[in-house]
């Protein structure tokens, strides 16, 4: 039996309380009815459930600022260490969740929030239960009507910091839409439904269980209103809906589940009083789970041999040459950049081949878009994304402010593309992206001008399996986590025009191809790669080599897409 009601309440605290009359300053439910419009106005609006990620951002005319970034969810292991917060709000229909949940979420203030409605898991109807639903005859407030198993492992990934794709529901139609969402990097979910707390194993999922406790007058008068005025149905069929399945539904199945609940919202979104606590109470559980990698990053794996997984770019003269001229910080911009651009090409035919035919690449914005166009000239069609990370200055630690994948990325072979890596800190952010997104490890390939023995060693110990190429390692950083000597221009000091050896032969691995990198199948789809850049000593490479004043591409774009 499909279901459908949600929608009586008989009293504060259990399905056995007396009902009440509204509460102070409510509007009588006849003076409200007489508002109402008796049929539908055509024509009728598409509806659809809502579930949607929140990051903080700024638009303007021409561009979109990202204001707060996302800070480290796992160790200097590379392994997730705490799981996205999930609040639960559950009440019955037209009872505010949605309210609620906007004003949870416009006051929390915090970087990276989902919000997840229980709306997109109505199981898919047959031809006789869409006869029945038109009919108004279809119980969608029954816990039959809702495909649990598929939600609670949607908020499961979705917990664990995985991308997720969850259904988007037609009400006009009483069908899912062909094109689901994709959700990702949420760091407090807010799930609201119905039966948010209906199912054991979903309750098991959520951190704080809020009920939203609203006068039955007012939450059918606003079912009212909705089903009319958005989803083109008649008063006659909605009253009829209401009595024989909205109402019993809510006695039998989510008023009891308030006796779950952590905490209950009278009044819904008018009661700013509880919000404001359950704000207080996510803030403190969100400060307890503040994570330190960078830090932790320069004091580790001091004096290790270099990995296995590291190919260097053979030394030959001519990458001592091209490495002395944009070492050297008195080179004019336009040498710079041409001989960036011919590093960038012998760096990406290098790493080809250990690839197969079909790739796709990922930039870290925004010095990584410098090696797009030298990959995109020995790859026809490549498919490419974008990963912007970030070092919050307060803090230190690096921060995920946007990123645009291509679709289906789990089943291609990855380039990862960023000009230098000090500590490892931003390259080890994007393969942790990478991860979340199903890449497999070892179909991850970073690609970098330079890097620091440090970004090596943090990037191999996390992730064993990823390929790290690059065309020179450095052995020191400074405080400031700059490498040294680096890339870049400007500054002064010792060692910053020609560095006495750039690549020590010691640093070649014995075997550019092992026989273990070799693809046994061209994948269906291109593979992709991103990597993090940190700026050098000498001055910053993307600053360099774009102009100071150069806007990044990645700053014009109008939505973010996973």
């Amino acid at each position: 039996m499909a279901a459908a009601g949600a929608e009586e309440r008989r009293g504060a605290w259990g399905a056995a309380g007396p009902e009440r009359g509204p509460g102070p300053g409510a509007v009588p439910l006849g003076s409200l009815l007489s508002r109402l419009p008796l049929s539908a106005p055509p024509p009728r609006r598409r509806t659809a459930s809502q579930c949607k990620p929140e990051p903080p951002l700024l638009r303007t005319s021409k561009r979109t600022i990202y204001t707060a970034g996302r800070p480290p969810w796992y160790s200097e292991t590379g392994a997730p260490v705490d799981e996205a917060f999930v609040i639960g709000l559950c009440g019955g229909s037209a009872s505010g969740k949605t309210t609620v949940a906007t004003r949870i979420i416009e006051a929390l203030d915090v970087p990276w929030v989902v919000l997840l409605s229980m709306d997109s898991f109505y199981k898919v109807l047959d031809e006789g239960q869409q006869a029945l639903a038109a009919r108004s005859d279809y119980n969608f407030d029954h816990p039959d009507a809702f495909d649990f198993e598929l939600l609670v492992n949607v908020l499961r990934k979705l917990k664990k910091g995985k991308s997720v794709k969850v259904p988007v529901y037609d009400f006009t139609t009483h069908s899912r839409r062909r094109e689901w969402k994709t959700v990702y990097g949420a760091n407090v979910i807010v799930f609201e439904g119905i039966l948010a707390f209906a199912n054991k194993e979903l309750l098991k999922l959520l951190d704080m269980k809020v009920f939203v406790d609203t006068d039955s007058d007012i939450r059918l008068v606003r079912r009212l209103q909705r089903d009319i005025m958005e989803r083109g149905r008649d008063i006659v069929g909605v009253i009829k809906q209401y009595n024989k399945f909205v109402k019993p539904a809510f006695e039998q199945y989510i008023e009891p589940t308030v006796q779950v609940a952590d905490i209950v919202v009278p009044r819904g979104g008018e009661n700013f009083v509880a919000l404001d606590l359950i704000v207080q109470h996510v803030h403190s559980q969100l400060e307890k789970r503040e994570i330190t990698v960078r830090a932790t990053l320069a004091s580790a794996h001091q004096g290790q041999p270099l990995p296995k997984t590291l190919s260097v770019l053979e030394n030959t003269p001519q990458v001592r040459g091209m490495h002395t001229i944009i070492r050297n910080k008195d080179t004019t911009r336009d040498e710079f950049i041409f001989y960036s651009k011919r590093l960038m090409r012998l760096l990406i035919e290098h790493a080809l081949s250990f690839l197969p035919l079909k790739i796709t690449g990922v930039s870290i914005l925004r010095a990584g878009e410098t090696m797009e166009q030298a990959l995109t000239a020995v790859c026809k069609d490549i498919r490419l994304g974008k990963i912007l990370i970030q070092t919050n200055h307060d803090t230190g630690e690096p921060e995920l402010h946007y990123l645009r994948l291509p679709k289906e990325i789990s089943e291609d072979y990855v380039i990862l593309m960023d000009s230098t890596v000090s500590t490892g800190a931003a390259a080890m952010m994007a393969v942790r992206v990478l991860l979340d997104h199903d890449v497999q490890e070892d179909r991850i390939f970073l690609l970098s001008l330079l890097m620091a023995e440090m970004g090596v060693h943090s990037v191999a110990y996390a992730f064993p399996r990823v390929r790290i190429i690059t065309t020179a390692v450095d052995k020191r950083i400074n405080e400031e986590f700059h490498i040294i000597p680096g890339i870049g221009e400007g500054g002064g000091g010792a060692g910053r025009g020609q560095p006495p050896a750039l690549q020590p032969p010691a640093l070649q691995p014995p075997a550019l191809q092992p026989p273990a990198l070799q693809p046994l199948a061209v994948p269906r789809g291109p593979a992709l790669l991103s990597l993090a850049l940190s700026p050098s000593p000498l001055g910053n490479f993307g600053d360099r080599y774009f102009g100071t004043d150069a806007p990044s591409a990645c700053c014009e774009s109008e939505a973010m897409d996973c």
